[in-house]
C-alpha cells in the first residue's frame, strides 16, 4: 500500500509555520504538493491512487485549475490515456484559453493539488458546465476535509489542519505575519 503522507514527507511537501491560505484563513501547516509534482516517479505513484478510484467513470478528459491542478491533471491523464487540459485565471476569473475546448456531452474530471474550500474546483467546473461539459467529480492530491463541494471527491490522501479567521488567529495575535505560498491572488 502507498503510504501519501511519507511520501509528501519525503518531499518536503508538508511544510509548517503561518501560512495565509488561498480561502483567507490562516494555519500553521501547509501543503505544498509542488514539491511532490517535482518527482515524476513519486507523483506517479500517488496519483495512480486517484487513477485507480475514477478508472471507471468513463472520462473524456481532465481539467486542472492553474496553477497547482496542471500537472496533477496531465499526471491522471497520462495514466488514464486520455486529454488533460487546464483552466486560468484571466483578469481574476477562471477560463478555458489556449484553444481548449469541451465538447457538449463530455465527461469530465476536475483534477487539483490539494481541495481546500473548493473554490477553483467549483470555478472551473462552472467553466466546464457552460460549455456543455459534464463534471463528474473532482480528484486530488489532498483533501483537506474542508469544503462543502457537491461533487464526489477522489482524493489520494485527507488531511485535517486547523484554520483560523484572520482575527481570530493566535499566530498573528503573537505578532507572527502569514505567508502566502498559493497562487491566488486575494
Amino acid at each position: 500500500m502507498i503510504d501519501v503522507v511519507e511520501i509528501l514527507k519525503e518531499c518536503d511537501a508538508l511544510l509548517e509555520g503561518h501560512f495565509l491560505l488561498s480561502s483567507g484563513k490562516h494555519s500553521n501547516k501547509y501543503c505544498q504538493c509542488a514539491k511532490l509534482l517535482q518527482y515524476p516517479q513519486k507523483a506517479e505513484k500517488v496519483i495512480s491512487i486517484i487513477k485507480d478510484k475514477v478508472k471507471d467513470l468513463n472520462l473524456d478528459v481532465i481539467v486542472g485549475p492553474a496553477m497547482g491542478g496542471i500537472t496533477a491533471a496531465y499526471e491522471l491523464g497520462r495514466q488514464l490515456g486520455i486529454r488533460a487540459i487546464f483552466t486560468e485565471r484571466e483578469n481574476n476569473v477562471m477560463t478555458l484559453r489556449r484553444g481548449f475546448e469541451i465538447k457538449k456531452g463530455e465527461r469530465v474530471l476536475v483534477m487539483e493539488d490539494v481541495v481546500t474550500t473548493g473554490k477553483s474546483s467549483v470555478e472551473t467546473a462552472k467553466v466546464i458546465e457552460s460549455m456543455g461539459g459534464t463534471v463528474v467529480g473532482i480528484g486530488c492530491i489532498v483533501d483537506r476535509k474542508e469544503s462543502d463541494i457537491k461533487l464526489p471527491i477522489y482524493s489520494a490522501t485527507e488531511l485535517y489542519f486547523e484554520t483560523y479567521h484572520a482575527n481570530n488567529c493566535p499566530f498573528c495575535k503573537e505578532g507572527s505575519i502569514p505567508v502566502k505560498p498559493g497562487s491566488r491572488k486575494f
